[in-house]
């Protein structure tokens, strides 16, 4: 018998259904929300294989989210982080470089 320990402590990640942690389990719940709404709000417009692409593509950022991790940030963090350093607080930071030898310093 063998029990497997993660080196880091915060690598540990709890599976509640299905093998997947809570987060990933609830994204993927959205996915299928959202794949459903397609289906229904699309259904008299399209062909049933247009549909189902469209279905296919509308989900998939949503089972993206739970999965995504940049920096060991979820995905939530790394959108408040963008619009956080991107939206509200902007800054364009410029460089000034000096020339010394036109100043006439030794340096």
């Amino acid at each position: 018998m063998e029990i497997k320990i993660n080196q880091e402590i915060k690598e540990y990640n709890e599976t509640m259904f299905f093998g997947l942690s809570v987060r990933q389990f609830i994204f993927a719940l959205l996915a299928c929300a959202a794949a459903v709404g397609i289906y229904f709000g699309c259904r008299p417009f399209m062909g049933t294989e247009t549909l189902s692409w469209l279905c296919m593509i509308g989900a998939a950022p949503f089972a993206a989210l739970g999965f995504v991790r940049y920096n060991g940030m979820p995905a939530e963090k790394i959108v408040k982080a963008w619009i956080r350093s991107e939206l509200l607080m902007p800054r364009k930071l410029l460089f000034q470089g000096e020339n010394r030898l036109m100043k006439g310093e030794k340096a």
